[in-house]
């Protein structure tokens, strides 16, 4: 049986986005990281300005910019709360 993360992405006023996941990568004030199945619970301030990027299985991605917030693991799946977030643009141009 595979394994997943269940991932909430939580804006201040709406659920953004909810589902199972391989991994869930953010930037948080400590650095980057990699949230797997069986991680260690922690709760972490996301960087600003900065992006959660949720990967499936079969390798599909979703990314999302947000700004302020926290990334909570718990045995029970990953949960961000974001003062705001909105999906990121598939080609951004810089």
């Amino acid at each position: 049986m595979a394994r997943q993360l269940h991932v909430e992405l939580v804006a201040v006023e709406e659920k953004v986005w909810s589902g199972d996941a391989d991994i869930v990568m953010a930037r948080t004030t400590e650095g980057d990281l990699g949230v797997l199945p069986g991680h260690a619970p922690l709760l972490g301030q996301l960087a600003e300005p900065g992006q959660v990027r949720i990967k499936h299985s079969g390798g599909q991605e979703i990314v999302f910019d947000v700004s302020g917030g926290f990334l909570s693991v718990t045995a029970t799946g990953v949960t961000v709360l974001a003062e705001s977030c909105t999906p990121a643009s598939a080609q951004a141009a810089h």
